[in-house]
């Protein structure tokens, strides 16, 4: 394998963990988000009850 070629496949690699690792966390924010909004809808309809 040349050097060229290891380049390559590490670059590949590390774009692909990095795209991984932003899906994951933008996945994780948006159901964070998801939690504090039904906990927030749970709170008020507790409140006005």
């Amino acid at each position: 394998m040349n050097k060229s070629l290891l380049t390559v496949l590490l670059s590949v690699i590390g774009g692909v963990a990095a795209v991984t690792a932003a899906v994951t966390a933008f996945l994780i924010f948006k159901e964070k988000k998801r939690r504090d909004e039904e906990e927030l809808e749970h709170y008020l309809d507790s409140s006005i009850q």
